[in-house]
């Protein structure tokens, strides 16, 4: 038995693979709920509720979607290079406490101004933080999947030893916090959600035409496909690469701006809730589309708001819910696998059989 590389499907089809995905996920995420002693169908109806149902829950899948949209993007142009940026979660929090110095030292500044300094802030810090293993990548041919897995656990640390020490609140009564930004270093709301909405909508159309209608964009998918045809072809690939994780960083780290001023309030160690490592799913969910992430990263958000829903109104333990998930996950990136492999199957009489 081997896998290998599937020719490439039909639209039909490719609609047909994931159409079944779902209903398998329904019926074996159906049976798991039976067994709970729970009605399948009220469970699920009550899943979109809780996403979906009022527009405090829906404020709150939006406000889940948005750092899932952004960070997505931002991996998804290193992804498209082949560089396996698993450290979204770290350049989040780099760019959160750049912009977090800003808010806390410069709140006098303009509203405008000020918000400005910190998302500019946020995307140099976060680029830079992600340059750190480009370059080792670029100069020494390092692993940067493991590289940039450590810096995590550095950003998260660094921002741990603020909150409990360096930048610890001293009227906050021995809590370890930072103190709450002012007025001005908050981001203002549209229609009752703070405007990360609208940023990542623009970032969808921008990431869309940077990978698509630019020469840096090409370069990517060319170094992507081949390092050796990259070459030939005249391309300077260190530059490139350098230049793609810095723009890469930098959009997840403006991720950490949005969540410090538009959710928390201030800079957190629990301000990115492991978006990090989720945008890698949803990231190639998406099929490393940037428009289709968009859809992919609410689908995602409803199903994480109508999880935590169904634990409370049905007394669901959290494990269960997440299983649930899990369930619904692990058929949808099975159908991705059948999209995109096949199984042989070799008999030593009869030949192959393709399954």
């Amino acid at each position: 038995m081997r896998i290998a590389k599937r020719s490439e499907l039909t639209g039909n089809r490719i609609l047909l693979v994931r159409l079944a995905a779902v209903a398998g996920a329904l019926v074996f995420g159906g049976i798991f709920l039976l067994i709970l002693g729970q009605n399948p169908f009220v469970i699920y109806g009550s899943m979109i509720n809780g996403g979906l149902g009022s527009f405090f829950r829906f404020r709150e899948t939006i406000n889940t979607t948005i750092p899932l949209l952004l960070t997505s993007l931002g991996v998804m142009i290193a992804f498209k290079m082949k560089f396996w940026n698993i450290g979204a979660e770290g350049q989040i929090y780099m760019g959160a406490f750049a912009a977090s110095y800003f808010a806390l030292n410069f709140s006098d500044l303009p509203k405008p101004i000020l918000l400005i300094v910190m998302a500019v802030a946020a995307m140099v810090m976060g680029g830079i933080w992600l340059l750190i293993p480009a370059w080792f990548k670029s100069k020494f041919g390092t692993n940067e999947t493991l590289f940039t897995l450590m810096l995590n656990y550095v950003a998260i640390k660094w921002v741990t030893y603020l909150q409990y020490s360096l930048w610890k609140d001293p009227n906050a009564m021995g809590f370890p916090k930072i103190a709450s930004f002012t007025e001005n270093a908050l981001i203002p709301k549209l229609f009752g959600i703070h405007i990360g909405w609208i940023i990542s909508l623009i970032f969808i159309y921008l990431v869309y035409m940077f990978l698509s209608h630019t020469k840096t964009g090409y370069e990517i998918s060319v170094i992507g496909e081949s390092e050796n045809t990259a070459r030939y072809a005249g391309i300077d690939i260190k530059k490139a690469i350098l230049k793609t994780m810095f723009i890469s960083g930098g959009i997840c780290g403006l991720v950490g701006m949005i969540q410090a001023s538009g959710i928390s309030g201030t800079l957190s160690v629990d301000l990115s809730g492991g978006v990090g490592f989720t945008a890698i799913i949803t990231a190639w969910l998406s099929g490393l589309n940037p428009i289709v992430v968009g859809i992919v990263s609410f689908l995602f958000a409803m199903l994480q708001q109508g999880g935590s829903y169904i634990q409370t109104a049905y007394q669901i333990p959290s494990s269960a819910a997440e299983i649930l998930q899990s369930l619904i996950l692990f058929f949808v990136l099975a159908s991705e696998f059948v999209i995109r492999y096949k199984v042989v199957l070799k008999f030593k009489a009869k030949g192959e059989v393709e399954a």
